[in-house]
């Protein structure tokens, strides 16, 4: 399991209390001010990149709008068995969604017709849910997005349709490790460029590929924000990381090649090779030591 580092918010502890941080500093004169709002180059920096850094208020909204995300996928897990048709995914997701007085995301985003992705063996993302059944042995990505009193969090898993083969079970766990590879190098002062290189030597060390063309990215006030987040590329490079950044890493892993082709539908992209491909997705707040995922599950 990832341990996930908690960010402690303004209120919830005296001011004169010794910071939680472990400075030896009260917590007036430590992290007090840091909790509250970026510093003034962290803002400037966020400014000329286009990033929102986010404020305390919107941090809270996400993550409320995250625990929905992972209670979806929970309501969702014991759905994926043998003879689920996929349309009955989107049905589920979309009713309990709107139950909790959400939005699914999705849904007539750019024409996608449902409310929530759902991708079956060698469909790397963005699968539409339709009149395909899950079959055992299948590995089934399931990717949603609920907006909560305007606020979005973005979470999917890839689950086993029964009993997996050895491919089913390499390409699911080397994409699971590959989200917290990543996940583990995201601090103040790293950058982009260090989380998609985490992800590509352990993925490419395990003798898969990483899909170049889909990429992880800012949300939280919109579904799609600055940066985006490669899951490959060189350490030191690209975006620095700042506290208040909130984005998505969501590694797409390829049992063979990295290549990929968009069908017809405009939407569906699948291996070109017809390989297995897995994804696992956190939405993540980077703190002023390191992150908190919004949209926690384990690893």
């Amino acid at each position: 399991m990832l341990v996930v580092k908690k960010k402690v918010e303004s209120g919830k502890i005296s001011r004169n209390a010794p910071c939680p941080c472990g400075s030896g500093k009260k917590y007036k004169r430590c992290c007090l001010n840091k909790a509250t709002s970026a510093p003034p180059e962290d803002t400037q920096y966020a400014k000329k990149n286009r990033i929102r850094i986010k404020t305390p208020e919107q941090i809270e909204g996400i993550r409320r709008a995250g625990r929905l995300v992972i209670e979806t996928l929970q309501m969702v897990a014991p759905h994926i068995t043998p003879g689920t048709v996929t349309g009955t995914i989107n049905t589920l997701v979309h009713d309990f969604t709107v139950s909790r007085n959400a939005v699914p995301a999705p849904l007539n985003y750019r024409g996608f017709p449902k409310s929530v992705c759902v991708s079956i063996n060698e469909v790397i993302c963005h699968g539409i849910p339709g009149g395909r059944a899950l079959e055992e042995g299948d590995i089934v990505n399931v990717d949603v997005t609920s907006i909560l009193d305007g606020y979005y969090a973005d979470a999917s898993q890839t689950f086993f349709v029964g009993e997996p083969d050895a491919d089913a079970r390499k390409i699911v766990d080397v994409s699971r490790q590959s989200l917290a590879e990543g996940m583990a190098v995201v601090k103040p002062g790293n950058t982009i460029g260090d989380i998609g290189s985490a992800i590509q030597s352990y993925a490419e060390g395990q003798g898969c590929s990483v899909v170049r063309e889909f990429v992880g990215h800012g949300v939280g006030v919109d579904f799609h924000e600055a940066p985006q987040v490669p899951h490959y590329g060189r350490p030191g490079t690209g975006v620095r990381l700042v506290p208040g950044m909130v984005f998505t890493i969501e590694p797409m892993i390829n049992l063979g090649k990295k290549e990929l082709v968009v069908l017809d539908d405009g939407w569906t992209a699948v291996t070109k090779d017809g390989s297995l491909s897995a994804q696992f997705e956190q939405t993540l707040l980077v703190t002023d030591t390191g992150y908190e995922s919004l949209t926690p599950y384990p690893l």
